[in-house]
């Protein structure tokens, strides 16, 4: 399995804290059958600022100590990076970087709301060449009370990632309602564990598939495991399952013609 989502990195934000709970995320990780995973450190959220030649230092480090203590996981450099008005501008500099190298961006909006151009963002992105993944939207005010402001950035282009300890209620009732809610829309492409820590935020990633599975359907657990390969290796996403119903089908048409190639 291929997660693309993770604050393994040690030190540099509100994940691991140090290389001993790297290393702890790290066999977590492969005990959970995860083989690749990628780093994504809070970037211009608060305090937190890990621009893109810092995030593939620490990324290489990571790596080495792995292959060292016998833990067969490969670690991918990223960011997740907060919605800010410098972004674009940020990109041009070279301080931010994609999934592991490919041409997708793991973009976080505010969790209270949706910024009002935020389809701006994800066009402008889309320009640079860009696709935005919109990290764990079930968990934005705006998104939970309105999904149809997530099914615009879709229609713009952006792609939804869903986190394992929402669809499993680790986040409340609420938010598992909507998390579900948003994946039966076919507004969710790819779920991964947004793990920051092995006893308060584990991965869950294999747990997470079986409740689709159950929930949904093996096509619709396919479908996500295989996006998450896709989007790490810069391929176009899988077409929606066959189950999703009609009317939702229109906005995975836009979107697959405009990165289809």
């Amino acid at each position: 399995m291929i997660d693309i989502h993770s604050h393994i990195l040690p030190g540099i934000d509100d994940g691991a804290a140090g290389w001993e709970e790297t290393l702890q995320l790290a066999r977590a990780a492969v005990e959970d059958g995860i083989r690749t995973i990628v780093a994504t450190p809070h970037h211009a959220n608060r305090s937190f600022w890990n621009y893109a030649a810092e995030v593939r230092e620490l990324t290489a480090e990571v790596n080495k100590r792995l292959l060292a203590e016998g833990i067969q996981l490969q670690v991918l450099p990223g960011q997740e990076i907060r919605v800010h008005e410098d972004l674009l501008d940020a990109w041009s500099r070279g301080e931010l970087l994609t999934l592991g190298g490919s041409d997708c961006v793991l973009i976080e909006m505010p969790s209270s709301s949706v910024p009002k151009n935020m389809t701006e963002i994800v066009h402008e992105l889309s320009i640079l060449g860009l696709r935005t993944i919109i990290a764990h939207p079930e968990r934005n005010k705006e998104i939970a009370n309105d999904p149809r402001l997530l099914e615009e950035l879709v229609e713009a282009g952006a792609y939804g990632q869903m986190t394992t300890h929402s669809l499993l209620g680790g986040f409340g009732r609420q938010i598992e309602r909507s998390a579900w809610q948003l994946c039966r829309n076919g507004l969710i492409h790819v779920i991964s564990s947004d793990a920051h820590h092995v006893e308060k935020r584990n991965f869950r990633l294999r747990e997470a598939y079986d409740r689709v599975e159950k929930e949904l359907g093996k096509s619709w657990r396919v479908y996500y495991e295989r996006n998450a390969e896709h989007i790490v290796n810069g391929r176009p996403l899988e077409d929606l399952p066959a189950e999703l119903p009609k009317e939702n089908l229109k906005i995975w048409r836009k979107i697959s013609n405009i990165f289809r190639y």
